[in-house]
């Protein structure tokens, strides 16, 4: 009972986290800027706490799914994932052994994730193409 709830708790963290990336911290980063515009307009300094803010939001955000997807696994006995190199710094001889070696089954905490990221790509498509209206003149 205790580790349902656990379980269930991280999954809500992350969902709430994931929804936040492309919806919350952008609209939280455009009202920490707007704090900083005068009286006279829009100033690059206004632009570059936007920037700012959300460059912070982002790696807060990572960092924080990632320690949540580590606490999944802990919770649920999954073993570590080593260490990858990056693609370029990796030799070729070893491609195909990696390719094998590679077949985890992704937790909860990356599906949360990947089916939010698709959910928002597909509403703001949803919301450009059929209810933004075009931006061109109307008139010949």
């Amino acid at each position: 009972m205790r580790l349902t709830v656990r379980r269930i708790a991280l999954a809500t963290a992350t969902t709430v986290l994931s929804i936040n990336i492309p919806t919350g911290f952008p609209l939280l980063s455009l009202w920490v800027g707007a704090h900083f515009v005068g009286h006279s307009g829009l100033s690059m300094s206004a632009v570059l706490i936007v920037l700012i803010t959300l460059a912070v939001l982002a790696t807060v955000s990572i960092k924080a799914l990632s320690w949540l997807s580590a606490r999944y696994d802990e919770l649920t006995d999954q073993p570590a994932v080593a260490r990858q190199p990056a693609p370029w710094l990796r030799s070729m001889r070893a491609e195909r052994h990696e390719r094998a070696d590679r077949s985890q089954p992704a937790n909860p905490v990356d599906r949360i994730v990947v089916s939010t990221v698709v959910l928002a790509v597909l509403a703001f498509e949803i919301w450009f193409f059929f209810l933004a209206g075009s931006s061109l003149p109307k008139g010949a």
